[in-house]
């Protein structure tokens, strides 16, 4: 419900009965909120309250506040949607209005709202996906490796531009492999972005090595040049070089590779480039993915194309993806029987799951733009709110909005991010915070970290004050004009908003 609407349902208590069943049939609610002069809530009317008056011979004269009736059943702003929906059962109503510290209504639930969830970024399939995994079945290749495999290695390299590629388990595992091929061992340094999901780095303690964390930069949020700088400094004062460089392409968006892959190579350091959440962007007419020494791919159920759960690294090196199917196959021996010489891993991906994974690659394009039309949906619906400020594209980036994150700018930020997805939740609307940056985690408390400026911790900021809105490519007109509606109920409200126009 938009502002406008929501103040269309509050009445006066000297209403007339017949000016408040226009009204009610005018804004097709179920019902009006009676307020008082200072706009607190005094009691709900409902199209029953109104017919049960005419039944009883009312006057159309007769004031709302006269109406026979009970306090009404509310909630407040820390409400969930588990707590409203039990409340609406318990009285058997369908809208509870939610008040603030003062008694004033500033929402309003709906019970269908609660049984419609809208997801962040739900699994889009298709029709092609169907075809390949009966094929699956069909030919009986059900077990892990198999055609499909085959062919959705080669085309997932065909579609990035690099030469070769092997399918896997998960992203996750992706990083491991990579680090392993890449000679981590135990005691080793590797450098990594900061704000990333924490499979991005889970793989560096898999490998007994030490994480170090990089700040992002404003510009594209993604890893900082300066702060890679003054690691790289750090870190060769001590004589302890990196082993590697883990640079994450945050939310779809390509890293700023023109500024940060020289450094590397001036300290003789290779990249790992995690574009788990990258597929289908592109960097200066380049592919994201397809910048490091090694690279990976993630095919979870909420990225912009799955298999369910799968990954996939890639590499130029024909002898380094091999070596990762050897790893990823158990490492065993070319011999009868099953001869082992050293650790090995099960994280193959099955050949219905690649069946999956080809149909999906094929519509990957399609999907790029449909998600790029939902962020341009949301920026244009909330472009006259100054306080929100959406996660920026260079010149040079061509991202494919996998999710649309914005932050809060003014006081009070962080506060008003958490009461935003608190609302939205209430609503049944899947509103998450921007990545919580590895180096504020628990986990990797005492791993090094440098911030893109002193005093200026980029990652933090863009985790205390973003926030991911539902982005899936098959999101409806429908589900996001729900989403944009209730954005601007609760930030046209918000007196920093007002302040900044």
């Amino acid at each position: 419900m938009n502002p406008t609407d929501f103040q269309a349902l509050m009445v006066a208590p000297e209403q007339p009965l017949h000016e408040a069943l226009r009204r009610l049939d005018g804004t097709g609610r179920g019902l009006l909120l009676v307020v008082d002069p200072e706009g607190r809530l005094l009691r709900t009317v409902t199209d029953g309250d109104l017919r049960r008056a005419r039944l009883q011979g009312l006057p159309d004269s007769v004031p709302v506040s006269q109406l026979p009736g009970h306090p009404p059943h509310v909630v407040y702003e820390d409400a969930t949607a588990a707590a409203v929906l039990a409340l609406m059962d318990q009285h058997q109503i369908d809208h509870i209005p939610v008040l603030d510290a003062t008694q004033r209504p500033v929402d309003l639930v709906f019970r269908r709202e609660l049984t419609q969830r809208i997801w962040l970024s739900s699994p889009h399939l298709g029709e092609e996906e169907t075809a390949f995994v009966e094929e699956a079945f069909r030919t009986n290749w059900i077990a892990p490796l198999g055609p499909h495999v085959d062919a959705f290695e080669r085309e997932v390299a065909a579609e990035v531009g690099v030469g070769h590629a092997a399918a896997l388990s998960s992203g996750t595992a992706a990083i491991h492999l990579g680090l392993q091929l890449l000679g981590v061992q135990p005691g080793d340094t590797v450098f990594c972005s900061s704000l990333t999901f924490v499979g991005s780095c889970n793989p560096i303690l898999y490998c007994g090595a030490r994480p170090v964390f990089i700040d992002s930069e404003p510009a594209t949020w993604n890893m900082s040049p300066a702060a890679l700088e003054r690691a790289f400094a750090w870190a060769q004062a001590q004589g302890r070089l990196p082993r590697c460089v883990i640079i994450v392409n945050l939310y779809g968006q390509s890293a700023d590779m023109d500024a940060l892959l020289p450094i590397c190579e001036h300290y003789g350091v290779p990249v790992l480039e995690d574009a788990a959440e990258s597929l289908g962007a592109r960097y200066k007419g380049r592919a994201s993915g397809s910048f490091g020494h090694l690279a990976v791919y993630s095919f979870n159920g909420n990225k912009i194309i799955t298999t369910s759960g799968g990954g996939m690294l890639v590499a130029n090196d024909p002898t380094l993806v091999a070596r990762a199917r050897h790893l990823s196959t158990q490492a065993r021996e070319p011999a009868r029987h099953y001869e082992h010489t050293e650790v090995g891993y099960n994280y193959r991906m099955s050949n219905v799951l690649a069946g999956i994974g080809r149909g999906q690659l094929r519509v990957l394009q399609q999907r790029v733009i449909q998600r790029r039309a939902v962020f341009e949906r949301y920026r244009d619906a909330l472009a006259d709110l100054p306080a929100v400020r959406w996660m920026p594209e260079p010149e040079g980036h061509h991202a494919t909005r996998w999710l649309t994150c914005f932050t809060l700018v003014g006081p009070r930020a962080s506060q008003r991010c958490n009461a935003l997805m608190r609302s939205m939740e209430r609503h049944q609307i899947e509103a998450r915070p921007v990545w919580k940056p590895m180096h504020l985690q628990p986990l990797f408390a005492a791993a090094p970290y440098f911030e893109h400026a002193l005093g200026h911790d980029v990652s933090r900021q863009l985790f205390e004050t973003g926030i991911c809105l539902p982005s899936g490519s098959n999101l409806s007109p429908e589900q996001q004009d729900r989403v944009i509606a209730h954005l601007r109920l609760v930030l046209e409200k918000d007196e920093v908003n007002r302040a900044l126009v």
